[in-house]
Protein backbone atom coordinates (compact mmCIF):
# COMPACT_ATOMS: atom_id res chain seq x y z
CA UNK A 1 0.00 0.00 0.00
CA UNK A 2 1.51 3.16 -1.37
CA UNK A 3 0.74 5.45 1.87
CA UNK A 4 3.36 8.36 3.31
CA UNK A 5 2.62 9.56 7.22
CA UNK A 6 4.16 12.65 8.49
CA UNK A 7 4.00 14.07 11.85
CA UNK A 8 3.32 17.40 11.46
CA UNK A 9 3.31 18.07 15.26
CA UNK A 10 2.76 16.69 18.45
CA UNK A 11 2.54 17.12 22.22
CA UNK A 12 1.80 15.34 25.49
CA UNK A 13 -0.74 13.03 24.89
CA UNK A 14 -1.37 14.37 20.94
CA UNK A 15 -0.05 14.00 17.41
CA UNK A 16 -1.21 15.33 14.09
CA UNK A 17 0.06 13.41 10.69
CA UNK A 18 -0.65 14.42 7.28
CA UNK A 19 -1.57 11.11 5.46
CA UNK A 20 -1.65 10.62 1.97
CA UNK A 21 -2.36 7.57 0.44
CA UNK A 22 -1.62 6.37 -3.46
CA UNK A 23 -3.81 3.54 -4.00
CA UNK A 24 -5.79 2.78 -6.42
CA UNK A 25 -8.91 0.39 -7.54
CA UNK A 26 -7.26 -2.62 -7.95
CA UNK A 27 -5.02 -2.74 -4.75
CA UNK A 28 -5.70 -5.03 -2.07
CA UNK A 29 -7.54 -3.16 0.69
CA UNK A 30 -4.58 -3.02 3.77
CA UNK A 31 -5.51 -3.75 7.94
CA UNK A 32 -4.06 -2.05 10.33
CA UNK A 33 -5.00 -1.27 14.11
CA UNK A 34 -5.59 2.39 15.84
CA UNK A 35 -3.05 2.64 18.33
CA UNK A 36 -5.08 5.73 20.12
CA UNK A 37 -8.07 7.84 19.44
CA UNK A 38 -7.93 8.85 15.61
CA UNK A 39 -9.71 11.76 14.03
CA UNK A 40 -8.92 11.95 11.07
CA UNK A 41 -10.27 14.70 8.40
CA UNK A 42 -10.65 13.81 4.86
CA UNK A 43 -8.82 16.41 2.77
CA UNK A 44 -8.92 14.87 -0.20
CA UNK A 45 -10.46 11.46 -2.34
CA UNK A 46 -12.90 9.14 -1.10
CA UNK A 47 -12.08 5.28 0.50
CA UNK A 48 -13.73 2.90 2.14
CA UNK A 49 -14.04 2.60 5.98
CA UNK A 50 -14.23 -0.64 7.92
CA UNK A 51 -13.95 -1.35 11.54
CA UNK A 52 -16.11 -2.74 14.53
CA UNK A 53 -18.41 0.71 14.57
CA UNK A 54 -19.59 -0.29 11.11
CA UNK A 55 -18.79 0.28 7.20
CA UNK A 56 -18.26 3.31 6.00
CA UNK A 57 -17.45 5.65 2.92
CA UNK A 58 -15.45 8.69 3.83
CA UNK A 59 -15.67 11.36 1.44
CA UNK A 60 -13.81 14.98 1.98
CA UNK A 61 -15.02 16.97 5.08
CA UNK A 62 -16.05 13.61 6.55
CA UNK A 63 -14.73 12.81 9.72
CA UNK A 64 -12.71 9.10 10.37
CA UNK A 65 -13.62 7.89 13.57
CA UNK A 66 -11.48 4.80 15.25
CA UNK A 67 -11.02 3.67 18.90
CA UNK A 68 -7.51 2.52 20.41
CA UNK A 69 -7.43 -0.81 20.03
CA UNK A 70 -9.71 -1.28 17.46
CA UNK A 71 -8.30 -2.67 13.95
CA UNK A 72 -9.33 -1.69 10.65
CA UNK A 73 -9.58 -1.99 6.65
CA UNK A 74 -9.15 0.73 4.11
CA UNK A 75 -10.24 0.18 0.64
CA UNK A 76 -10.32 2.06 -2.78
CA UNK A 77 -13.26 0.27 -4.79
CA UNK A 78 -14.60 3.42 -6.36
CA UNK A 79 -11.48 5.87 -6.75
CA UNK A 80 -7.54 6.32 -6.25
CA UNK A 81 -6.26 8.53 -3.38
CA UNK A 82 -6.82 10.11 -0.55
CA UNK A 83 -5.16 12.61 1.76
CA UNK A 84 -6.16 13.05 5.81
CA UNK A 85 -4.87 15.47 8.45
CA UNK A 86 -5.24 12.78 11.06
CA UNK A 87 -5.38 13.33 14.80
CA UNK A 88 -4.43 11.15 17.51
CA UNK A 89 -5.13 11.26 21.18
CA UNK A 90 -4.41 9.21 23.99
CA UNK A 91 -7.42 7.77 26.26
CA UNK A 92 -6.03 10.06 29.24
CA UNK A 93 -6.29 13.01 26.44
CA UNK A 94 -9.70 12.89 25.19
CA UNK A 95 -11.00 11.52 28.98
CA UNK A 96 -10.18 15.53 29.69
CA UNK A 97 -12.02 16.59 26.80
CA UNK A 98 -15.08 14.56 27.47
CA UNK A 99 -15.26 15.31 31.56
CA UNK A 100 -15.52 19.09 30.06
CA UNK A 101 -18.41 18.26 28.40
CA UNK A 102 -21.92 18.19 29.59
CA UNK A 103 -23.94 15.10 27.93
CA UNK A 104 -20.75 13.27 26.52
CA UNK A 105 -19.94 11.17 29.22
CA UNK A 106 -18.89 7.99 27.09
CA UNK A 107 -15.00 7.69 26.17
CA UNK A 108 -15.47 6.38 22.50
CA UNK A 109 -16.80 6.56 19.16
CA UNK A 110 -20.00 3.94 18.39
CA UNK A 111 -19.86 5.42 14.37
CA UNK A 112 -17.50 5.03 12.12
CA UNK A 113 -17.30 8.65 10.79
CA UNK A 114 -19.24 11.91 11.05
CA UNK A 115 -20.25 13.49 7.57
CA UNK A 116 -19.52 16.60 6.70
CA UNK A 117 -20.87 19.12 9.62
CA UNK A 118 -21.05 22.53 9.61
CA UNK A 119 -19.89 23.20 13.26
CA UNK A 120 -16.88 21.43 12.12
CA UNK A 121 -16.06 23.31 8.88
CA UNK A 122 -14.32 26.30 9.89
CA UNK A 123 -11.56 24.68 12.56
CA UNK A 124 -11.15 21.72 10.29
CA UNK A 125 -10.56 24.63 7.35
CA UNK A 126 -8.19 26.72 9.92
CA UNK A 127 -5.64 23.29 10.56
CA UNK A 128 -6.19 22.12 6.60
CA UNK A 129 -4.27 26.20 6.43
CA UNK A 130 -2.10 25.52 9.23
CA UNK A 131 -0.49 22.49 7.36
CA UNK A 132 -0.16 24.21 4.19
CA UNK A 133 1.75 26.65 5.48
CA UNK A 134 3.36 24.59 8.10
CA UNK A 135 2.38 26.15 11.12
CA UNK A 136 3.36 23.65 13.63
CA UNK A 137 2.39 25.69 16.80
CA UNK A 138 -1.22 26.04 15.96
CA UNK A 139 -1.75 23.01 16.23
CA UNK A 140 -1.55 22.03 20.18
CA UNK A 141 -4.75 24.15 20.05
CA UNK A 142 -6.59 23.28 16.82
CA UNK A 143 -5.95 19.51 17.64
CA UNK A 144 -8.19 20.34 21.02
CA UNK A 145 -10.69 22.28 19.55
CA UNK A 146 -11.31 19.21 17.23
CA UNK A 147 -11.20 16.75 19.92
CA UNK A 148 -13.88 18.83 21.56
CA UNK A 149 -15.98 19.26 18.05
CA UNK A 150 -16.21 15.84 17.21
CA UNK A 151 -16.90 14.40 20.79
CA UNK A 152 -19.63 17.25 20.85
CA UNK A 153 -21.01 16.07 17.74
CA UNK A 154 -20.80 12.47 18.74
CA UNK A 155 -22.68 12.68 21.83
CA UNK A 156 -25.55 14.61 20.20
CA UNK A 157 -27.25 18.22 20.70
CA UNK A 158 -27.66 17.66 24.40
CA UNK A 159 -24.00 18.84 24.53
CA UNK A 160 -24.37 22.94 25.32
CA UNK A 161 -22.08 25.40 26.14
CA UNK A 162 -21.57 26.72 29.68
CA UNK A 163 -21.77 30.71 30.04
CA UNK A 164 -18.62 31.65 31.24
CA UNK A 165 -18.30 32.78 35.22
CA UNK A 166 -16.92 35.95 36.79
CA UNK A 167 -13.98 33.45 37.81
CA UNK A 168 -13.57 32.13 34.25
CA UNK A 169 -13.87 35.74 33.10
CA UNK A 170 -10.76 36.59 36.05
CA UNK A 171 -8.51 33.79 34.59
CA UNK A 172 -9.15 34.79 31.01
CA UNK A 173 -8.11 38.74 32.14
CA UNK A 174 -5.28 36.89 34.27
CA UNK A 175 -4.04 35.35 30.63
CA UNK A 176 -4.39 38.32 28.60
CA UNK A 177 -2.06 40.01 31.07
CA UNK A 178 0.16 36.97 30.70
CA UNK A 179 0.06 37.22 27.02
CA UNK A 180 1.37 40.66 27.01
CA UNK A 181 4.18 40.59 28.98
CA UNK A 182 5.21 37.55 27.59
CA UNK A 183 4.39 37.65 23.71
CA UNK A 184 7.75 37.43 22.65
CA UNK A 185 8.77 34.24 23.37
CA UNK A 186 6.98 30.68 22.75
CA UNK A 187 4.20 30.27 25.00
CA UNK A 188 2.16 27.02 24.84
CA UNK A 189 -1.65 26.43 25.61
CA UNK A 190 -0.86 24.47 27.95
CA UNK A 191 1.59 26.73 29.87
CA UNK A 192 -1.58 29.13 29.74
CA UNK A 193 -3.89 26.97 31.36
CA UNK A 194 -1.74 25.60 34.21
CA UNK A 195 -0.87 29.60 35.14
CA UNK A 196 -4.62 30.13 35.45
CA UNK A 197 -5.27 26.83 37.06
CA UNK A 198 -7.48 25.14 34.72
CA UNK A 199 -7.21 22.13 32.22
CA UNK A 200 -6.42 23.31 28.58
CA UNK A 201 -9.39 21.97 26.84
CA UNK A 202 -11.87 24.46 29.61
CA UNK A 203 -9.12 26.91 29.29
CA UNK A 204 -9.51 26.93 25.66
CA UNK A 205 -13.27 27.09 25.67
CA UNK A 206 -13.70 29.87 28.16
CA UNK A 207 -10.89 32.06 26.29
CA UNK A 208 -12.10 32.25 23.08
CA UNK A 209 -16.41 32.81 24.67
CA UNK A 210 -14.80 35.81 26.42
CA UNK A 211 -12.10 37.17 24.13
CA UNK A 212 -14.07 36.26 21.09
CA UNK A 213 -10.81 34.70 19.50
CA UNK A 214 -8.54 31.50 20.83
CA UNK A 215 -4.96 32.29 22.91
CA UNK A 216 -3.10 31.36 19.88
CA UNK A 217 -4.70 34.00 17.97
CA UNK A 218 -4.44 36.76 20.55
CA UNK A 219 -0.88 35.69 20.58
CA UNK A 220 -0.09 36.38 17.34
CA UNK A 221 -2.40 39.62 16.74
CA UNK A 222 -0.62 40.72 19.55
CA UNK A 223 2.79 40.13 18.02
CA UNK A 224 1.73 42.04 14.62
CA UNK A 225 0.67 44.90 16.16
CA UNK A 226 3.58 45.14 18.04
CA UNK A 227 5.35 44.50 15.01
CA UNK A 228 3.57 47.04 12.90
CA UNK A 229 4.14 49.63 15.72
CA UNK A 230 7.86 49.14 15.33
CA UNK A 231 8.09 49.22 11.76
CA UNK A 232 6.16 52.73 12.08
CA UNK A 233 8.51 54.29 14.70
CA UNK A 234 12.22 52.92 14.15
CA UNK A 235 14.80 52.26 11.94
CA UNK A 236 15.13 48.47 13.25
CA UNK A 237 16.11 46.15 10.29
CA UNK A 238 12.44 44.67 9.15
CA UNK A 239 14.29 40.81 10.64
CA UNK A 240 15.40 42.49 13.96
CA UNK A 241 11.75 43.29 14.45
CA UNK A 242 10.54 39.92 13.51
CA UNK A 243 12.86 38.06 15.75
CA UNK A 244 12.33 41.00 18.83
CA UNK A 245 8.48 40.36 18.37
CA UNK A 246 8.56 36.60 18.45
CA UNK A 247 8.65 35.30 15.09
CA UNK A 248 10.58 32.23 14.31
CA UNK A 249 11.88 33.35 11.16
CA UNK A 250 11.55 36.07 8.37
CA UNK A 251 9.40 34.40 5.42
CA UNK A 252 6.72 33.37 8.66
CA UNK A 253 6.66 36.75 10.29
CA UNK A 254 6.15 38.31 6.28
CA UNK A 255 3.42 35.99 5.64
CA UNK A 256 1.77 36.73 8.68
CA UNK A 257 1.91 40.09 8.49
CA UNK A 258 0.53 40.11 4.85
CA UNK A 259 -2.61 38.38 6.06
CA UNK A 260 -3.25 40.49 8.85
CA UNK A 261 -2.50 44.59 7.11
CA UNK A 262 -3.31 43.85 3.84
CA UNK A 263 0.49 44.47 2.63
CA UNK A 264 3.99 43.33 2.94
CA UNK A 265 6.06 44.58 6.00
CA UNK A 266 8.53 46.80 3.85
CA UNK A 267 5.30 48.46 2.12
CA UNK A 268 3.49 48.80 5.44
CA UNK A 269 7.02 50.93 6.64
CA UNK A 270 7.21 52.85 3.61
CA UNK A 271 4.06 54.32 4.31
CA UNK A 272 5.03 55.76 7.56
CA UNK A 273 4.44 59.46 7.76
CA UNK A 274 7.82 61.63 7.96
Amino acid sequence: MATTDKTVASGPGWQVSDVICTAAAGDRPFEEEHRAFCVAAVTRGTFRYRTRQGTAMLAPGAILLGNPGACYECGHEHGAGDRCLSFHFSPAYLERVVTELPGAKRLGFTDPRLPPLPSLTPVLAEAEAARERGDGEAFEELGLRIAGAVVAAAAGPSTTARTPSRRDQKRVAEAVRLIELNAERPLSLAELAGATATSPYHFLRTFRQVAGMTPYQFLLRTRLHRAAVRLRSSDATISTIALDTGFNDLSSFNRRFRREMGEAPGAYRARRVG
